[in-house]
């Protein structure tokens, strides 16, 4: 297991850091920024041992040269920022090694995030640096997930985006097709120059040649000046062809014949103009089948399908939900339209839908369900009605072993004869507390990636256990108290504080 390198002067808060790590179940190597290049050398640190760089709040100078040091030593690991602070003026190659910055005081959610990125930089690094290009390592961060079809597309892209050659997105609406093309735009050698997107089946058909190649003044009723089209505007970039196959057949030709000859004339102009752009084509139609019945060309068929990427349906990646939840959230939080969370039973529930919309249709229920449910945590109950399976059919939500096989045993007060009532209930929270950052360390598939509310998680523990106790007793408090191997006055205060009845 890889360990975490927190870089910070103050005891306390380092201290106080590496509390929270260990309860996530990292292990962090915490080092002061004066001398940590010779302690992390002395202490048998490596670059390649880490996952990332904690660094803590420092003045620019400081944190400038820090920064620089960190690069130096290792160029690929990944940093993160503590405190929210702004970065220094840096070089881009320095800035973009910084993946997140973290506020303080640390919290679940955010620190989840960040080793989330943390880890999709480690792993597109160590990709690039297998295939010889490092030039630029937050390739496809915009990308999200961990399946093995998702990690195909990463690799189909890295292997393509460098280069000249037209590809041809396939899949269904809303997996993301335009994503991938603004990513291979982003990591080519045309970066610098424009990305035009145009959607072939939203502009009529009549004026899609105007919007293309653009027109002359007084080409026809209305063109009232001239007018530029998209392949000029995409000159040295990119452009993006999207619904490719709700192209009509006579725009195909032409369009064939500027791929073909690298130049095209304006709408009621004479002047040929050479163009210099990239082709992306994305569509959601079977090209196939619509060359068998005549409505698109072969020959535009092999022209934009040099190199095919066809993008999963989100029903065959459905391990990248919770990925996928928490990426959109942590969007929908950075644009300051509200936040929510979802159980682990609500995550389950998500993953066994077919979404026919995909990730489109994720992204608009989590904008709904933060509308209806805002900073709240979404349970199945809550998701609308398509969402929602019988109890039957969905997986048992199983509590960790040291709770469900002997639930009496989590604390004994007669071992703790020196402590009052109070804290005896402190006692057993911190228990409570300790067996389950346990277990979520042990088992991470427990948590659902994109958080939950501790405090209230263990709340609802604990008097669902004071109720299987009071059960289990016929109501009788003195025989539940010692079920629950605590004090009679500390059952009869938690009984009260719950509002449960004798």
């Amino acid at each position: 297991m890889a360990d975490i390198l927190l870089i910070e002067d103050s005891k306390k808060l380092s201290h106080d850091l590496g509390i929270v790590l260990e309860f996530l179940g990292e292990r962090p190597i915490i080092l002061a920024r004066s001398n940590w290049r010779d302690d992390a050398s002395s202490q048998g640190v490596s670059p390649e041992k880490l996952r990332m760089v904690l660094v803590g709040h420092y003045k620019d100078s400081l944190m400038a040269n820090l920064l620089q040091d960190l690069v130096a030593w290792d160029p690929g690991l990944p940093i993160v920022l503590l405190g929210g602070q702004n970065l220094p003026e840096l070089a881009e190659s320095i800035k973009n090694r910084v993946v997140a910055t973290l506020p303080l005081p640390l919290s679940y959610q955010p620190m989840l995030d960040a080793l989330h990125k943390a880890q999709v930089h480690g792993a597109h690094y160590a990709r690039l640096s297998e295939s010889g290009n490092v030039r630029d390592y937050n390739m496809f961060r915009s990308l999200v997930g961990a399946s093995p079809a998702v990690q195909r597309i990463r690799q189909l892209m890295s292997q393509v985006a460098d280069t000249e050659v037209t590809v041809l997105i396939t899949g269904e609406s809303g997996t993301g097709k335009e994503v991938v093309a603004r990513n291979l735009h982003a990591n080519s050698r045309r970066a610098t120059k424009p990305f035009v997107p145009i959607n072939c089946g939203a502009i009529p058909p009549d004026l899609l040649e105007s919007e293309l190649f653009g027109h002359e003044k007084g080409a026809f009723t209305g063109a009232i000046s001239t007018r530029i089209g998209r392949f000029e505007l995409a000159q040295g970039g990119t452009l993006f062809l999207d619904e490719i196959g709700d192209m009509p057949p006579n725009m195909q030709v032409k369009l064939l014949r500027v791929l073909q000859e690298q130049c095209f004339e304006r709408v009621g102009g004479t002047k040929t103009m050479h163009t210099d752009v990239r082709i992306l084509a994305a569509t959601h139609r079977h090209l196939e089948d619509m060359i068998a019945t005549g409505t698109f060309r072969q020959d535009l068929y092999y022209r934009l399908n040099v190199f095919p990427i066809e993008m999963p349906s989100l029903r065959d990646r459905a391990s990248d939900i919770p990925n996928l939840l928490n990426e959109l959230i942590t969007r929908l939080e950075y644009s300051k339209r509200g936040s929510v969370r979802f159980n682990s039973a609500a995550i389950r529930a998500l993953s066994l839908y077919s979404w026919p919309g995909n990730v489109r249709e994720l992204a608009n229920l989590v904008e709904r369900m933060a509308i209806m449910h805002p900073h709240a945590v979404v349970g199945v109950q809550d998701l609308p009605r398509q969402f929602q399976l019988p109890d039957d059919e969905l997986p048992p939500i199983t509590l960790p072993d040291s709770l469900s096989e002997k639930p009496v045993s989590l604390v004994s007060f007669d071992q703790c004869p020196d402590k009052s009532d109070e804290d005896a209930d402190d006692t057993v929270t911190v228990e409570i507390s300790r067996v389950v950052g346990e277990r979520l360390a042990q088992d991470p598939h427990l948590l659902p990636l994109n958080g939950l509310d501790l405090k209230e998680y263990l709340a609802n523990l604990e008097r669902n256990l004071i109720e299987q106790a009071l059960d289990d007793c016929g109501g009788v408090v003195a025989r539940a108290a010692d079920r629950l191997n605590i004090r009679r006055t500390t059952l009869v205060e938690k009984m009260r504080k719950y509002d449960m009845t004798r």
